[in-house]
């Protein structure tokens, strides 16, 4: 007994003799298994951790019983019990950097972090078009690609923006054409004699001869040469037909032929004779009015949003006349000859200025000016008039055969730049957020808005983004309406339906050259196929009855593996829609996911067991809200019981004139129900099954569903 106490002191005395704190706890730790020593306790410099426990234990009950100070347990000094620990330290997750929506200034070339004036408030002016012929597939391709980015803006990114367009209803092609018009109509009215066409038409030819031997552009040469090999053809007939005595029918019918071919020809013609006669200020009214309804159509017809506010030039004749007003009082403007004109040199030379900030390259280009002016504008003594070849017009004293209005400057009408920076500065202020045209509208016409804002409003900074949405081709050749080179809204609604060419546009980016030609189209219709056999197939399967519960499954590993890819597509698409709104990723990452959706089921089925409904559901609900987002509509519903039979409920918008659905014929459970949705207005009632006693029938704007149950 005492040699083992006596090897227990000596334990004992090893334990005292340990100077490394860590080593002491450890061996203390395994002496102390049922005794304890105040000595031991009072050298430890603070009270031991947890995990020795017999040490704690013991320290406490030394403590509890000692007079010394320094062995008294304290809250700064000793480690709770359990039942009082303290939450420990947390520490956040390292945040993974997020993408910024980046959008393709043309101010700068480059793709720029998109940072709102006002918070989320995004102001946005665009420029309408110039209302005189039918709407052709380049207004498409601008007003559709905005349409898509305004969407994406509003909500996607959740901005609220407030969109401005203007309507260009007085211009140098309206008047002209509008005269011309006018004046073709009164001579086709006069119902001339056969003889007096042909001799018309060829004192015609001499002028337009010329015209086409002077013209540069190859495109607009070609276009010319075309419609002189057209009337030429038409001449030989009528005059064969009248040197050979035909019969009244014949000549009158090869007349008739010859006047349509010329009716260019002859309108200019008759135009450069009398259009200074015409003075009545309605033909120049009906003419814009009767295209700008035209427009609003083809616009509905393609789901394109309507503007928030529409400004008309003729309904801010007075404002403009303020505007210009106060540029000359700036001193950036200067009369001349009952016009005013922009003075670009001046301009340039001021403090805080710069012109041409869009293309300052183009800057001296002639042709380019002198388009920007237009046809009625360019004559020697208008060009006279300007200090510099480079000057522009912001006021144009009216000729004869001319609308005009009252100015302090004499009779007149507005210059075509004019017209987009007073109204967007009277609805929009001294400076927006977006600014949005055509790639061609650049120079002069941006560059020429942005000056006389910016003189107007004494700042640098009228636009903060400039968005151009990319050329427009046909079948790779340019397209144009002054040269005939175009394909109307109309015609492509007869081809393809609205929503297949939305999808042509999806899947290609709004600022690069888009070619309108049958490849093009009908990828956007296999596209869409693709995705209506994909929604189709997951409709089936959510048409399988089972209860609440059953609809929940394990997973396993395939929708672990699906369900992971479906997140990194969305985290794909939103970095892609963050990238100058690059729709084209978007619509490829949307199919990659689809195939591994198709692959998923396919997988399951060929295992012979069931695809998890939650999970394609979730997806195909994604798929179609960012369709949506885009302005691109598809059916997706859920089949619920309800009293006699099924219903459906339509999870997405159907906008007014969606004409894309088909038919739709989609079946229901029951072998003798059948549901038919039709897109046109007014559908032919038609049944899959045997007998019709009676249906139910529900319309979504101009899409129908009806329910048709099949009873004696």
């Amino acid at each position: 007994m005492a040699a083992a106490a006596g090897e227990q002191a000596v334990l004992y005395q090893s334990v005292l003799n340990i100077s490394d704190e860590k080593a002491r706890l450890s061996a203390l730790h395994d002496f102390l298994s049922s005794q304890a020593d105040v000595e031991v306790f009072r050298q430890l410099a603070a009270p031991p951790p947890d995990h020795y426990f017999h040490v704690v234990r013991w320290y406490r009950h030394i403590a509890a019983i000692s007079s010394d100070p320094a062995m008294q347990i304290s809250s700064h000094n000793t480690q709770p019990c359990k039942a009082k620990r303290t939450q420990p330290q947390w520490s956040p997750p390292k945040a993974k950097e997020q993408p910024q929506l980046r959008l393709y200034n043309s101010l700068t070339r480059n793709k720029e972090v998109f940072v709102p004036q006002d918070g989320k408030k995004v102001t946005w002016y665009c420029c309408g078009p110039t209302v005189y012929d039918a709407s052709h597939m380049g207004h498409a391709r601008s007003y559709i690609s905005f349409d898509i980015l305004r969407r994406v803006l509003k909500d996607y990114f959740k901005y609220d923006v407030f969109y401005c367009m203007n309507i260009t209803d007085i211009d140098d092609k309206i008047i002209k054409r509008a005269r011309q018009n006018f004046l073709f109509q009164q001579y086709k009215e006069s119902q001339p004699e056969a003889a007096t066409v042909l001799a018309d038409v060829k004192t015609a030819l001499t002028p337009f001869l010329v015209k086409v031997s002077e013209t540069q552009d190859p495109d607009k040469k070609q276009m010319l040469e075309k419609i002189q090999s057209a009337v030429m053809a038409a001449i030989h007939p009528l005059e064969e037909a009248i040197s050979k005595s035909a019969g009244a029918e014949d000549v009158q019918r090869f007349a008739q032929t010859l006047l349509q071919e010329s009716a260019d020809l002859l309108s200019d013609w008759l135009d450069t004779k009398k259009g200074a006669e015409v003075s009545d200020n309605s033909i120049f009214s009906q003419l814009p009015k009767y295209w700008e309804g035209d427009y609003h159509k083809d616009m509905e017809a393609l789901n394109v949003l309507p503007p928030d506010v529409l400004t008309r030039v003729s309904e801010y004749v007075p404002e403009i006349v303020a505007f210009v007003q106060r540029i000359v009082d700036n001193g950036y403007g200067y009369v001349s000859n009952g016009s005013v004109y922009f003075s670009t040199a001046k301009f340039h030379a001021s403090d805080n200025h710069y012109y041409a900030k869009l293309v300052p390259e183009a800057v001296g280009d002639q042709r380019a000016l002198q388009e920007g002016e237009g046809d009625l504008s360019i004559s020697a003594d208008r060009l006279s008039e300007k200090q510099s070849p480079n000057d522009f017009a912001l006021w144009k004293a009216s000729k004869p055969g001319e609308p005009s209005w009252d100015s302090p400057w004499g009779k007149g009408r507005p210059g075509w730049h004019i017209e987009c920076s007073a109204m967007a500065g009277s609805i929009l202020g001294e400076s927006m957020d977006i600014h949005g045209g055509g790639f061609d509208l650049r120079f002069p016409h941006h560059d020429n808005e942005l000056a006389q804002s910016e003189a107007y409003f004494d700042n640098d900074h009228w636009v903060r983004y400039f968005l151009h949405t990319g050329h427009l081709t046909i079948a790779g050749c340019k397209m144009s309406k002054s040269l005939k080179n175009f394909i109307t809204i109309k015609d492509a609604l007869q081809r393809n339906t609205a929503r297949q060419l939305r999808l042509a546009f999806l899947m290609h980016s709004w600022k690069d050259t888009l070619d309108y030609s049958n490849n093009t189209m009908e990828s956007a219709v296999q596209y869409e196929k693709f995705l209506n056999e994909f929604f189709l197939n997951v409709k089936d399967l959510l048409r399988a009855p089972t209860d609440l519960t059953g609809q929940y499954v394990k997973w396993e590993s395939p929708e672990i593996e699906l369900n992971n890819s479906f997140y990194n597509k969305k985290s794909a698409i939103h970095a892609a829609l963050c990238d100058n709104i690059d729709t084209r990723t978007v619509m490829e990452e949307m199919r990659a996911l689809v195939s591994q959706c198709n692959t998923y089921i396919a997988g399951k089925k060929a295992a012979k067991q069931t695809p998890n409904r939650m999970l394609l559901e979730s997806i195909s609900t994604y798929l179609t809200s960012m369709l949506k987002v885009s302005g691109t509509s598809f059916l997706f519903y859920q089949v619920f019981t309800f009293g006699i039979g099924s219903f459906i409920k339509v999870y997405s918008h159907i906008p007014k004139h969606f004409q894309s659905c088909g038919p739709f014929i989609l079946r229901m459970t029951s072998a003798d129900q059948n549901v038919i949705a039709y897109s046109s207005g007014r559908p032919p009632l038609s049944v899959l099954g045997k007998n019709v006693p009676f249906c139910v029938y529900s319309s979504y704007a101009d899409c129908h569903v009806s329910m048709v149950t099949n009873s004696k």
